[in-house]
């Protein structure tokens, strides 16, 4: 069966087998391949994309279900330079395999309004990507970056 997606800004057709994950269309059939799959159970957020705004694992999102629009890491990479150079300047990545699902789930973070003191701005970004795992990093330099990003857009002071 074909169904019509909504994929970075533009309209594509793509052919489904039935129970097809979005993660697999995004990947076998539109070679955005810089969504990464790590458990396949929704468990650890690596393969994060933004679904009308929204960060969803796409392990889980059934393709035909799909009816908004979906954001990728590859459709968020020019709007979103300075949260990449935070991240490379704040140490947020070490090996990179969550680093895509870390930079969707952060940049829908920065799309939402922000507490005003530090401390709370570290628990909204705690609480914020807790559904994204990292193995290496300790969360430290991810929690910065995403601090920086924030002070930096005027965000939070």
């Amino acid at each position: 069966m074909t169904h019509s997606l909504r994929v970075n800004g533009e309209t594509v057709l793509v052919a489904l087998a039935p129970g097809a994950r979005l993660i697999d269309v995004l990947r076998d059939q539109l070679g955005l391949t810089d969504t990464k799959e790590a458990c396949g159970r929704g468990e650890c957020g690596a393969c994060t994309v933004l679904l009308d705004g929204r960060p969803v694992v796409s392990c889980l999102v059934v393709a035909q279900t799909v009816r908004g629009e979906v954001t990728t890491i590859e459709g968020l990479a020019s709007a979103n330079t300075d949260l990449r150079e935070a991240f490379a300047d704040c140490g947020a990545f070490q090996c990179g395999f969550c680093t895509p699902g870390q930079i969707v789930r952060g940049a829908a973070l920065l799309a939402e309004p922000w507490p005003a003191g530090a401390a709370q701005c570290e628990k909204f970004v705690r609480h914020g990507m807790s559904g994204n795992l990292c193995r290496c990093t300790g969360y430290t330099g991810i929690v910065e970056a995403l601090v920086s990003t924030a002070r930096k857009r005027g965000l939070t002071p």
